[in-house]
């Protein structure tokens, strides 16, 4: 939870709720679906998680 604060809420001024839930829904995506961890042996959690099940 610290990382989306951190890159996303932190960084960046939104005007409007809705714009800061677009940010968190776009972060979840990319985190979910494209960010390859070395702890997941190079897989993205959905990767994993389906390799894994």
């Amino acid at each position: 939870m610290g990382n989306i604060k951190c890159e996303k809420y932190y960084l960046h001024k939104y005007d409007t709720l809705e714009e800061l839930k677009n940010a968190v829904d776009e972060y979840i995506q990319f985190f979910n679906y494209h960010l390859y961890q070395e702890k997941l042996n190079g897989l993205s959690p959905l990767e994993y998680r389906a390799k894994t099940a």
